[in-house]
């Protein structure tokens, strides 16, 4: 009778060898949500700490394209939507157990102030800018004189936001590659990293540029530590565990995994941002372009493992 069960079930489409239901728009989604949590983390950290004129790409430069980059995950994730029309729905009521809950009302929160904190900076960068309304001026000076109100809502809502993207992932219990709690703290320190490798990719500050590669030196050094935790974890656990941990120690993600995420992704970026603290001559953007691809397929690769993973093999 099992192995009735069990032959009918693999004969069933879409769900056994692989139920592949994600496309690209979700690690595209997961992707734009953590970059944008470490563009935004960072901007509001330093304003807390005054250093808007020592680190100006950062703080005032960059949020200004985290409301754009968020109204195109936004639409990745509308795409990906089924039932377009009813997306509304989640807005009626709020799960506290439900991670699809927490980041859709994390997103609603920190959209429009992702804008109001870009749009305070204008005044700063264009020292000429002046509202067309006076209600507009009014308005504006009062974002900035509780500027540091704001900033301490923008840590706490990208720290969730990108936190979240990896604790949605692990609710899944029936893919067995997703189910690690190490996903949260990993999205969010990737995030991180994306966020400061894009503020190496923009700045022409050597003062900036050194901080923000000594701080992408750390959370590289805690992403590979978190990677091999993941599958120190995953081997430890159940045999379906131990083949999903496969996938990637021999299996058709080894490649792709160890030599593009590990290796041009974290460890090569990783080296040459030490060189360059050592002032060599290392083109800096070089760095900030293999952490930032490395942050995307790492997304691409756990999306679609995840969906490759299962509890019948």
């Amino acid at each position: 009778m099992i192995e009735e069960l069990i032959t009918s079930g693999r004969n069933l489409p879409d769900i056994d060898p692989r139920l592949q239901v994600w496309g690209w728009e979700i690690p595209f989604y997961l992707y734009i949500g953590g970059l944008v949590a470490g563009i935004l983390f960072f901007s509001a950290l330093f304003t807390l700490r005054n250093r808007e004129k020592d680190y100006p790409t950062a703080v005032k430069w960059l949020p200004m394209a985290a409301p754009v980059l968020l109204v195109l995950g936004l639409g990745a994730l509308f795409l990906d939507l089924s039932h377009k029309l009813y997306f509304w729905q989640l807005y009626t009521h709020l799960r506290w157990e439900s991670p699809m809950s927490w980041g859709a009302w994390t997103l609603l929160a920190i959209t429009p102030l992702s804008i109001l904190w870009a749009f305070s900076w204008l005044q700063d960068i264009f020292l000429t800018w002046q509202w067309p309304y006076q209600w507009l001026n009014i308005f504006f000076q009062w974002i900035r004189k509780n500027r540091n109100s704001l900033a301490w809502a923008l840590i706490i809502l990208a720290l969730i936001l990108g936190m979240y993207t990896g604790i949605l992932l692990s609710a899944f219990n029936a893919r067995p590659f997703w189910n690690s709690a190490i996903l949260g703290p990993l999205f969010l320190t990737s995030g991180l990293s994306t966020g400061v490798a894009a503020t190496l990719l923009f700045s022409r500050s050597h003062k900036e540029r050194k901080l923000f590669a000594s701080i992408d030196l750390i959370l590289i050094g805690i992403e590979i530590f978190l990677i091999i935790h993941l599958f120190m974890g995953f081997l430890a656990g159940t045999r379906v565990h131990i083949l999903a941990a496969r996938l990637f120690l021999g299996g058709p993600y080894t490649a792709v995994f160890w030599v593009f995420i590990m290796g041009f992704g974290l460890i090569i970026p990783g080296i040459l941002e030490i060189l360059e603290l050592r002032h060599k001559p290392i083109p800096g953007y070089i760095p900030a372009f293999l952490v930032l691809l490395g942050g995307y397929l790492l997304r691409v690769i756990i999306v679609d493992a995840g969906q490759a993973s299962r509890w019948l093999y």
